[in-house]
């Protein structure tokens, strides 16, 4: 799951304070979810999935689709 979130984010070329940002936390925050060090909430797993047009079963390692639920 980790390797996922850190994947689509430097896809997109965006840093880790710009995905902090996003769900309203400190870029320490964000770095620990994405190491796996801090469990990410659900309401930021969701703003998450929706900013990369995925679902959340991708972004936890449910489903290898990256295409979002209609």
């Amino acid at each position: 799951m980790y390797q996922r979130l850190k994947d689509l984010r430097e896809d997109k070329d965006l840093t880790q304070q710009n995905l902090a940002d996003l769900l309203n936390v400190n870029q320490t925050t964000y770095s620990r979810y994405e190491s796996g060090a801090l469990d990410i909430p659900n309401t930021s797993l969701i703003k998450l999935a929706h900013f990369y047009n995925t679902s959340v079963d991708y972004l936890l390692g449910l489903t290898n689709n990256k295409e979002s639920y209609r």
